[in-house]
């Protein structure tokens, strides 16, 4: 940078620039925590966490876990839904049925439409940083970090106080903005209810939400103003 970079770029630019940064933050910290854990090794670690409900229908671990690494392995593929619809248990049934289907597929949709707003944030991010670090706005761009870690705070917070008080109402209202109605909701004998309990979900929920905690305070920290 030369030694007249802050004068490259008006300070009411350098303001506005700063709350991009400072917003695209929390999409960046919740997606990438939740793109963290579509892994196989946290299905494992969950359910292997204490006290996990078993299936009342008769699914073991091992199915829990053979099953539900099949349908993490779709999520994140190109396949179409036949990748699942072909699926048969030793006895011959199908492993999901159509409604099943249909809302895998949606939830298919959701995510890859999230995981692109995720690497155009991140793309857009390291676009910002480099213009910031050559135009003389480099300390407002770490502001905006800094800011933008304490807004994910805030954010993340009220929503684990509504995961921890009503997870159940929770969960509907999240449904319910990304979902049609209805299409979301199974018998308990189906097998994305088997695979996948509310404790899966409520335990989900926590888990990006301490990731998101922990990088939001990781930049509040970092980059407060001095």
């Amino acid at each position: 940078m030369t030694e007249n970079a802050d004068d490259q770029i008006g300070s009411g630019s350098r303001g506005w620039l700063a709350w991009i940064v400072s917003i695209l933050v929390p999409f960046l910290l919740i997606l990438t925590s939740v793109r963290l854990l579509l892994t196989p090794l946290f299905v494992q670690l969950e359910y292997r966490t204490p006290n996990f409900p078993a299936d009342p229908y008769g699914f073991s671990q091992e199915d829990r876990l053979q099953w539900s690494l099949v349908a993490l392995e779709y999520l994140l593929n190109d396949e179409g839904i036949s990748f699942l619809e072909d699926l048969q248990f030793e006895d011959g049934n199908a492993v999901y049925n159509a409604r099943e289907l249909k809302h895998m597929v949606d939830v298919k949709n959701v995510l890859q439409d999230a995981l692109i707003v995720w690497y155009i944030a991140i793309g857009v991010m390291l676009l910002l940083g480099i213009f910031a670090y050559w135009s003389g706005w480099w300390e407002d761009f770490k502001l905006g970090l800094g800011r933008g870690g304490w807004i994910t705070v805030i954010l993340i917070a009220v929503i684990m106080v509504a995961v921890l008080i009503a997870f159940s109402v929770f969960f509907v209202f999240f449904h319910q903005i990304f979902f049609e109605s209805g299409t979301w909701v199974f018998r308990f004998s189906d097998t994305l209810i088997r695979l996948f309990p509310e404790r899966f979900w409520r335990d989900t929920f926590i888990a990006i939400g301490l990731l998101s905690l922990a990088g939001g305070l990781g930049l509040g920290l970092a980059f407060r103003r001095r």
